[in-house]
């Protein structure tokens, strides 16, 4: 079991509180729309059973795009200061993903796979040790 994981935005005004049982996927991806969303190489995403999370502070506005799986994804974000926070893609209905920058201790990530590896660009960090995929793969649940 995890233990309880909480989070935020940068400016203070988005608060959340997660408790799951078992975290259901935990990724850094690669594809161009996480690249856009993260301004970076990639986005570090810990994924969680959606009645596991909970706003306990403020509100999250969504912006919603095709991913690079092909499949719908919102993202979720601080509407006052930006900060990523959170986000769900058609191809894990039942889970959330958490933006791991936005962990009030983001130790408690523990990547568990790379993906889409096929979008990153030459000078992106990518832990070898870690599984990698092309694409994306098979997802649980």
């Amino acid at each position: 079991m995890v233990a309880k994981l909480t989070g935020g935005c940068a400016c203070g005004a988005v608060l959340y509180e997660c408790n799951p049982e078992t975290p259901l996927f935990a990724d850094h991806c690669y594809c161009r729309d996480c690249q856009r969303a993260s301004g970076t190489a990639m986005s570090s995403l810990l994924f969680v059973a959606k009645d596991a999370f909970k706003l306990i502070k403020g509100e999250v506005r969504y912006f919603e795009v095709v991913g690079g799986s092909g499949g719908k994804v919102s993202r979720g974000f601080c509407a006052n200061c930006g900060s990523p926070l959170c986000g769900t893609a058609a191809n894990m209905p039942g889970a959330i993903g958490i933006a791991v920058g936005s962990l009030d201790d983001p130790n408690q990530y523990q990547p568990g796979v790379s993906v889409f590896l096929d979008s990153a660009p030459a000078w992106a960090p990518i832990d070898n040790t870690l599984p990698g995929f092309p694409k994306l793969p098979p997802m649980p649940g």
